[in-house]
């Protein structure tokens, strides 16, 4: 007698360890980019004008990577 399998283990196992990562990266990589606008405001009022430029290439970075992040995700969720 065969039993149907209703939920693949380790699909489901994989779907759950690659949102986690992503909510996590992405989040984080935000938080980077607030940080970044934030410190760079901050630095460049206080007359330093390289830790500015520095946190403002970290800001660029850091939402670079988030709007990868929501492309990439784009992509995936039209193409299945």
């Amino acid at each position: 007698m065969m039993i149907a399998t209703l939920v693949q283990g380790k699909e489901l196992l994989q779907t759950v360890i690659a949102s986690v990562v992503a909510g996590v990266g992405v989040t984080f990589a935000f938080s980077v980019a607030i940080w970044g606008i934030g410190e760079s405001s901050e630095l460049s009022r206080n007359g330093r004008p390289l830790g500015a430029a520095i946190a403002a290439i970290a800001a660029s970075v850091a939402l670079t990577c988030v709007a990868a992040a929501l492309v990439g995700g784009i992509i995936v969720m039209t193409s299945k």
